[in-house]
């Protein structure tokens, strides 16, 4: 497991140190995407600054994406493992409005956006809202 997680850093051009080892795991583990203080209870001991900064380096080296499902927390998760984060690789995430996670919908992709002209894409953030299988019950 552990040459997994050293792989699939190395493959984002990213140092393994033992704190971006223990993230990369916590964040392969999950079913959802996870918050920054949801990370931090997993890590007792961690310092803050240092799980920020573990899931910044992700984000930029394209590793996690980060989303803004309107919760006024930012959530991260695992990128698939060809994604590049440009428009075209994004895919569209769900919040359970009953328990609050937010599930990338990976088989979902984001609608092509037929901008005006001289209107450039940058990035696109589409949240659906409703109830996961787990809150309908």
């Amino acid at each position: 497991m552990k040459e997994d997680i050293d792989k699939q850093l190395q493959t984002r051009n990213i140092k393994p140190t033992s704190m971006r080892q223990l993230v990369l795991q916590v964040l392969t583990e999950q079913k959802t995407a996870i918050s920054l203080p949801e990370l931090e209870n997993k890590f007792e001991k961690a310092d803050k600054t240092t799980l920020y900064r573990t899931l910044k380096t992700f984000v930029e080296n394209k590793l996690i994406h980060s989303i803004d499902d309107g919760t006024g927390s930012v959530k991260y998760a695992l990128c698939q493992e060809a994604c590049e984060c440009h428009p075209e690789d994004l895919h569209v995430h769900f919040l359970c409005t009953v328990c609050g996670q937010t599930y990338c919908l990976t088989d979902v992709a984001v609608p092509k956006i037929n901008l005006p002209a001289k209107f450039q894409l940058e990035s696109v953030n589409m949240v659906v809202r409703g109830v996961c299988p787990s809150c309908d019950k």
